[in-house]
């Protein structure tokens, strides 16, 4: 029993201190914060004009400082980045046509050649000899061909019978010629100048057609290859100029388009453009990795930077600064680079737009411009912290 009355008493004590610290405290605190509040009328309270409240100095009614930027014509230039290859103007596998071993070895690996230059001989003895054997039917044949000509001539023979030996003699000139052209082929001969790679073989080796020799490529002048969006295809043309960059060198880098693909590569869109490189001083090689640029338009007009532009469910706006006020535009964009962007219709030149601060800018509400972007050394009107003269910003 005793114990139950003690849980009693301990149940008792708690719950007067919690009720004690819930209402007696709040009722302490309510006159206080009544003072405070005092129906708006204390410094800074809610509804109040003291400083820092919404309707006093410094609330809502503050301008909004922002960075403005002066509109003005400017040439802008659409340019399309791709990823392009550097191809040699020519070049070919040496490759023999006929097997055999190689008696003679003119490659100098590395170094230039000209064109008809004797790259590579094969064995050929037994052509030659053949050669001189039929030589020596030739003469047989031609020697046979005037006499029956002169027995032709007093009816000695007949018609048929000398044809027949006019026919031998072609057939034993016809053999001469094939047995040099098998000779030519036992020598591999530079089809154009440029510059031998590594070779493959060794002086005496024995080679097949599939057996590779060396490449040979045609280096002071290069190829460049890259592919571009097809919508971007009209702008292209014979002549238009292109730049490029190589890794490894800081020079930029300038060729000419002389090709393009007739068609668009199904997989993906893109039109294949060939242009021809200049490497006069063989700084560039064959395969390297090429970022080109290719400027598809050069055009003049009004251009804002890109954060100024607003996009909207169904088009696009810019902040105009006008009398201190902020004036939601809604324009037309036209070329877009990495920075501006060209203004085809709803901005004037000389319109300052606003270019920071557009997340807490509302239509109508004032602005202060801080800084001017666009045009150097443009005073500001000290009252509405806009461009004062009118030539640069119409107020």
């Amino acid at each position: 029993m005793k114990r139950w009355i003690a849980i009693g008493l301990v149940v008792l004590i708690v719950g007067g201190v919690v009720a004690y610290n819930k209402f007696g405290k709040s009722k302490k605190e309510d006159p206080a914060a009544a003072a405070a509040g005092g129906g708006g009328r204390g410094p800074g309270g809610p509804g109040g004009g003291g400083p820092g409240g919404p309707g006093g100095p410094g609330g809502g009614n503050r301008p909004t400082s922002v960075t403005g930027f002066v509109v003005v014509s400017q040439a802008l230039k659409e340019e399309v980045v791709a990823s392009g290859s550097l191809l040699a103007a020519e070049q070919i596998d040496i490759y023999p046509e006929v097997a055999g071993r190689i008696t003679q070895m003119s490659i100098r690996e590395g170094q230039p050649v000209s064109q008809g230059s004797l790259l590579i001989k094969l064995y050929d003895a037994d052509l030659r000899a053949q050669l001189q054997r039929l030589y020596v039917q030739q003469e047989n044949a031609q020697r046979t061909e005037e006499r029956n000509k002169q027995l032709l001539q007093r009816g000695g023979i007949s018609q048929q019978e000398y044809d027949i030996v006019v026919t031998n003699l072609k057939s034993a000139l016809a053999d001469i010629e094939l047995v040099k052209a098998n000779l030519r082929r036992t020598e591999i001969r530079a089809p154009f100048s440029g510059v031998i790679g590594l070779r493959n073989v060794s002086p005496g080796a024995y080679v097949t057609p599939q057996t590779l020799i060396a490449r040979l490529q045609q280096t002071s002048s290069l190829k460049l290859d890259f592919s571009i969006p097809e919508k971007y295809g009209p702008s292209i043309k014979n002549g238009s100029g292109v730049t490029f960059t190589v890794d490894g060198l800081q020079q930029r880098f300038n060729g000419t388009v002389y090709a393009t693909e007739p068609s668009v590569e199904e997989e993906t869109r893109n039109l294949r453009v060939r242009a021809r490189v200049n490497n006069n001083g063989a700084r560039l090689r064959p395969g390297t990795f090429a970022k080109v640029t290719l400027a598809i338009q050069n055009e003049s007009g009004l251009v804002v930077p890109t954060q100024a532009v607003i996009p909207q469910t169904r088009g696009k706006q810019v902040v105009v600064v006008r009398n201190g006020k902020a004036v939601f535009q809604d324009v037309t964009t036209g070329i877009r680079t990495a920075s501006a962007i060209q203004i085809l219709s709803g901005l004037n030149q000389g319109d300052t737009v606003a270019t920071t601060g557009l997340l807490f800018l509302k239509p109508d509400g004032p602005v202060k411009v801080a800084k001017v972007a666009g045009l150097p050394k443009v005073p500001l009107n000290p009252t509405t912290g806009v461009p004062a003269t009118d030539a640069q910003a119409k107020l």
